[in-house]
């Protein structure tokens, strides 16, 4: 599909930063200034839908997503993980992975929701520096899964 920004290979920011990339599927960091760790685990192929992969291809994308999951988990310990696949703006598969806080500013709402709050800038500025760490740990957990 030539106009799917997932399919262009593109970052979404300029700051968005690719962790790790296979042959199937790609994981980046998202640069959400409000949410420091969000995640995005990417299908490199055009595929719209889950049930459009084979079962084994369904397994290996779960697997990288809740391989993401346990490692922002042990980096950044949330309060909560969101796990979404929504892909109404973006009809190709891609999850997203989003430590969230009680205290982050769309909580207890999705990340997609109205502020209800605003975090202190030091909170905000000491999980962006937590979620630095986001790469390497995300690469180590993928080798293993090899």
């Amino acid at each position: 599909m030539t106009n799917c920004v997932l399919c262009k290979d593109e970052l979404k920011a300029e700051e968005d930063q690719l962790i790790w990339r296979g042959d199937d599927c790609r994981v980046i960091l998202v640069n959400d200034p409000d949410l420091p760790g969000f995640c995005r685990v990417i299908w490199n192929r055009h595929v719209a839908e889950m049930t459009d992969l084979s079962y084994g291809e369904r397994d290996h994308i779960m697997t990288l997503v809740f391989a993401v999951e346990e490692a922002i988990r042990h980096v950044m310990h949330p309060d909560k993980i969101n796990i979404a696949a929504l892909g109404n703006m973006v009809p190709h598969i891609h999850w997203h992975v989003i430590p969230r806080f009680k205290d982050d500013a769309f909580f207890p709402g999705s990340a997609w929701s109205k502020r209800t709050q605003e975090t202190q800038a030091s909170t905000l500025e000491a999980r962006r520096i937590k979620a630095q760490e986001l790469p390497a740990v995300i690469r180590a957990a993928n080798a293993n899964l090899a």
